[in-house]
């Protein structure tokens, strides 16, 4: 009855795309289709398990491989996506540190984003900094914003913290968005300058695309080695039960700090990459939707897991590109993607690290 309900709330919401009738259409197919699936499964049996554990060193050998040729295989189009999702990656390992490894449910994320990549216009074109001697900076602006958000955050839980994470948020893109004097408010900073390496300017895609890589691949080592670090199992017993970690001696304070300011450290960063990449900011790219857009990624990837959290943003950036052409059905998919996922495998797709 569940399913069939579900399917029934499928449909009714592709009534104000495509009609009554159209929405009629869909229940029957995702009906036939559901039953041609239990049929299938009913005459080939259950799916059986590989007998041997799939190789994840191998497979994430392959997976960096495929990322390094990846420019010689497609067009500029698909290089500018994928540099836009090695900065989501980034991003959603900050924010799967905070919110998967500590538990700590953080919605107002967008805003350390938003830090890094304002400190990181404002400190090129202001003070006429480089890429790499704003980035210092840029990391100790967003860190120390992690760290004045832990002092009001640690004493909250649940629903109380999303609450004060998200008016921390909404505070800041407020402030981007009325601070006419610094941030030009509404109409942003341009003329962000690219980075430059010994004297060459990293302004072409290929190149900048290497070196966002190399920001992820760096990113991932660091955040894999602190997860199996004493800290990393600290933040995992503070998710499962802060209670029971405090009960243990565990300084559950001291690691929500350090969670907070560790994932808005790599927020900072994937904040001044996108600076640098867009050569603009401006209010509207760090909303409350965008971090919303994070959460979802760490959640469809799998809470805690690394790879999932890479899977989820591959999936989550390149899909509304292939659905470009398909604009009004894209928020409707992804919301249906996201209710499958919560129904039939809400551990993620990927649940182990």
């Amino acid at each position: 009855m569940k399913k069939v309900l579900f399917m029934f709330w499928c449909a009714l919401l592709s009534i104000p795309f495509m009609g009554i009738k159209g929405g009629a259409y869909l229940f029957v197919g995702i009906c036939v289709s559901y039953g041609v699936y239990v049929l299938l499964a009913h005459l080939l049996g259950k799916i059986k398990k590989p007998a041997k554990p799939v190789n994840t060193k191998l497979l994430s050998a392959a997976f960096i491989a495929f990322a390094f040729i990846l420019p010689f295989l497609f067009k500029d189009y698909y290089t500018d996506v994928a540099i836009l999702v090695c900065i989501y990656i980034i991003l959603a390992l900050g924010v799967n540190i905070v919110v998967g490894f500590s538990g700590l449910l953080h919605l107002g994320f967008a805003a350390f984003y938003g830090i890094g990549a304002y400190s990181n216009a404002l400190l090129t074109t202001h003070f006429g900094l480089g890429f790499w001697s704003a980035l210092p900076l840029t990391l100790l602006f967003t860190s120390m914003a992690g760290l004045l958000l832990a002092f009001p955050a640690l004493r909250l839980r649940g629903d109380y913290l999303a609450i004060v994470t998200l008016g921390f948020g909404e505070i800041i893109r407020l402030v981007l968005n009325n601070w006419d004097s610094v941030t030009r408010g509404p109409n942003g900073i341009s003329n962000i300058p690219s980075p430059f390496i010994l004297g060459f300017e990293i302004s072409n895609l290929v190149y900048y695309y290497y070196l966002v890589l190399g920001f992820v691949l760096i990113a991932a080592f660091i955040v894999k080695r602190v997860y199996h670090s004493r800290t990393g199992r600290a933040w995992l017993s503070i998710r499962e039960d802060e209670t029971a970690a405090e009960a243990m001696g565990i300084n559950t304070r001291k690691y929500k700090f350090m969670a907070l300011t560790f994932g808005a450290f790599w927020a900072g960063l994937a904040g001044a990459l996108f600076a640098s990449k867009m050569h603009f900011v401006s209010p509207e790219s760090f909303s409350f939707m965008e971090s919303v857009f994070v959460v979802c990624m760490i959640i469809l990837g799998g809470l805690g897991s690394i790879p999932g959290v890479i899977l989820g943003s591959l999936i989550l950036v390149l899909l509304p590109e292939v659905l470009r052409d398909f604009q009004l059905y894209r928020m409707l998919a992804l919301g249906v993607g996201l209710v499958l996922m919560m129904i039939f495998r809400p551990q993620g797709l990927i649940k182990k690290m």
